[in-house]
């Protein structure tokens, strides 16, 4: 049985692999006799072969090595790339991607009968079918060029002491030269699977190059250990010779001089007993100073995401203490003045306030993730939705290299799949429609992630019809959602928000299983909006169309405006807030039972939200504090009682016990212990966006 480690390197090489394969099909599909393309995916395949044949998988060992085959035969030219044999690779593809679920324990058993047969009959159909054995050519001209130009580890003193002491103990001592595909891609993992392997059978006392050059993949084609083992030579050769990518293995016998050397009394004289030596070189590597390297000095580690998590959270304690440190400070400041024991606490305070910065600002990095992990999902979708839509799309994508928080990626990956499949349905249109337009026939599609300030800005363009606003006007109507004088008096960025709206699709009587349902731009706006994210819109008729999502990089530390209504704090996401104003009570004007004012020409609904939450001690002022406050393209006006100012909270859930909580999203907590209630601007504004439009047609 293997590890949870090695199962662990053994996903992560292989879903790599999965993607090599994934985007080179998708470059042959277009470029069938790019070679280098060709050579990439055998390479990924043979690699999984090779791996899989070692942890026992035998199922992907036995599709992986048609996949194989086939390869072999393309890049010999007995074969050419055909549009059937792209999708017969890519069902292969997707088995892949079902067996590592298998593997994971999330999926179920997989019958790969019926993909290893098809593209057995590619194989066959085509020319004589003859052994490939790529791999093993390639080890026996790698072992005939090495063996003649062999540089072999020099004993120094140091390891012929270790080494004598070992013979003692009925310990053997072999040269171990490993020699690896010039072409592999995870040098530092092959050298650590390879190191693994041999101290499951002894314990490695040098290596050259040194240790930590050889876990960095800092190596050419291979490197040499000494190792000291009961293992027979021959056992040594096979465990390492079946290591994926490794083309050769030499294990030669250390032959000491005789009694050159006197070793003083031996540590231990139990026969049996491991030196103590040996027994510390064992938890590393050593280098080619004879130095050891310890295995837990690696540069990555696999840590549990639940730990971040916690991690965060006692980083959000921290921010609130050094909050209330602040507080403590002001009030000595305040009574005592400016002393040596104020200044004291403002040191301890502005310090605590930095480290923690530094500290939330590594934990963030460290939840952090490229994007390229959720875009590298699409270009399949796109050329799959493509294929089956009879269209002919150029799909760009850019910066992948963008990090964003994890649990953001987890939240846009729907969004982001019924935008693309949309721009693809909707907006690009056919071939021969765009040839018409004077357009190219094949359509653009970009998928662009970039940083904005403190956001995250993911881009989804296309250079289709555009979105007709008469049409949305016209549908709007036809479903009910307006009548025919109403929509009309909707400005064009209100008709076009309405494809948010659930329910609303432009589809006539077409429902299939990539749009006309009414679900999907819904989904779009409330899962980004959840996130305290936002969609912004631009169009042009025959020009195309241009999503713009912003995203904040973390969920669980925001900047807010804290207001008090009564006694009690409320606290509004910074990013939600518009302006703060101020006006008189003569300002408020009412249209029928309901109070609106008037910022730059734009009626607003006003909202007292002490009123709304039922405050009992709240200010009747005639001058009112009032913050704007948007979600979308919605805006609506709340009075306060008086504005605290901006503060960094840790966002905190009310709990099963209160639930879900009209007005409220959250609750933090403040520097002198009180709980400060988070308002849901997203669930007021849509609560109130129907009023507003109203006030709009009146």
């Amino acid at each position: 049985m293997f590890s949870d480690i090695e199962v662990g390197i053994f996903i992560d090489e292989l879903e790599e692999k999965i993607q090599v394969i994934n985007d080179g099909l998708l470059i042959l599909e277009r470029e069938e006799n790019n070679q280098e393309t060709i050579q990439e995916i055998f390479r990924a395949a043979h690699t999984i072969k090779g791996s899989s044949g070692i942890m026992g998988y035998l199922n992907m060992t036995s599709l992986t090595h048609e996949m194989e085959n086939l390869f072999d035969k393309i890049r010999q030219g007995d074969i050419s790339v055909t549009s059937s044999m792209v999708n017969v690779l890519f069902e292969a593809l997707d088995t892949l991607k079902a067996l590592k679920d298998e593997v994971t324990g999330d999926g179920q058993p997989v019958d790969t009968s019926g993909v290893v047969a098809k593209i057995r009959g590619f194989v066959d159909g085509d020319a004589e079918k003859k052994e490939a054995a790529p791999a093993v050519s390639e080890r026996q001209a790698t072992a005939n060029s090495s063996s003649q130009e062999r540089q072999w580890i020099e004993i120094g003193e140091v390891e012929e002491i270790v080494l004598r002491e070992a013979e003692l103990r009925g310990f053997q001592s072999f040269q171990v030269a490993v020699d690896i595909a010039h072409d592999c891609q995870m040098k530092n993992v092959r050298a650590f699977l390879i190191f693994e392997t041999l101290q499951q059978a002894g314990d490695v006392i040098k290596s050259v190059p040194g240790a930590e050059d050889i876990q960095e993949g800092k190596y050419d084609t291979g490197f040499q250990v000494l190792l000291v083992t009961k293992e027979d030579g021959d056992r040594i050769k096979n465990m390492v010779i079946t290591i994926s990518e490794v083309t050769n293995c030499e294990v030669q016998p250390v032959v000491l001089p005789g009694a050159e050397v006197f070793v003083e009394q031996p540590r231990s004289s139990e026969p049996g007993v491991k030196l103590p030596e040996i027994k510390e070189i064992k938890n590393g590597t050593a280098n080619g100073n004879g130095d050891t390297l310890d295995k837990k000095a690696t540069k990555t580690v696999r840590v549990d995401v639940n730990k971040l998590d916690n991690l965060m959270n006692l980083v959000g304690e921290l921010v609130i203490d050094r909050t209330r440190l602040n507080r403590f400070a002001e009030i000595f400041e305040g009574r005592f003045g400016s002393d040596d024991l104020v200044e004291s606490i403002n040191e301890i305070s502005n310090h605590l306030g930095q480290v923690t910065g530094d500290l939330q600002e590594q934990i963030m990095k460290a939840r952090m993730l490229p994007v390229a992990q959720l875009f590298n999902r699409f270009p399949r979708m796109v050329r799959d939705t493509a294929q089956k839509l009879n269209k002919e799309i150029d799909f760009v994508v850019e910066g992948k290299e963008t990090e964003l928080d994890r649990n953001v990626i987890e939240v846009i990956g729907d969004p982001l799949i019924h935008l693309i499949r949309n721009a693809i349905d909707h907006g690009i249109e056919m071939p021969e429609e765009r040839e018409k337009a004077g357009k190219p026939r094949v359509g653009t599609l970009l998928l662009k992630a970039s940083y904005a300030e403190s956001h995250i800005m993911i881009t989804i363009q296309d250079d289709g019809k555009g979105i007709d606003v008469n049409k949305i006007r016209n549908k709007a109507v036809e479903l009910g959602f307006y009548d025919r004088e109403s929509v009309e008096r909707l400005t064009d960025r209100e008709a076009l928000n309405l494809i948010f709206r659930a329910g609303f699709s432009t589809k006539s009587n077409e429902v299939s299983d990539l749009s006309g349902r009414g679900v999907g731009m819904d989904v779009v706006n409330t899962a980004i909006e959840q996130i305290n994210g936002t969609v912004e819109m631009t169009t042009a008729l025959g020009v195309g169309t241009c999503f713009i999502i912003r995203l904040p990089l973390t969920l669980a530390i925001i900047r807010a405006l804290m207001v008090t209504l009564g006694k009690q704090v409320y606290a509004f996401p910074l990013t939600n807030v518009s302006e703060t104003i101020r006006i008189a009570d003569n300002e408020v004007r009412r249209i029928g039972n309901n109070e609106v004012i008037v910022v730059r020409d734009k009626i607003l609904p006003l909202v007292r939200l002490g009123r709304l939450f039922q405050c009992q001690d709240c200010a009747e002022d005639t001058k009112m504090f009032v913050v704007i406050l948007g979600s979308g393209d919605k805006k609506i006006a709340v009075v306060v009682d008086t504005l605290m100012g901006e503060q960094e909270i840790v966002i905190k859930s009310l709990g099963d016990y209160l639930g879900q909580v009209s007005g409220l999203s959250g609750a933090c907590i403040l520097g002198d212990g009180k709980v400060a209630l988070i308002v849901d601007v997203r669930g007021l504004v849509k609560e109130l966006g129907a009023e507003e439009s109203a006030y709009a047609a009146s």
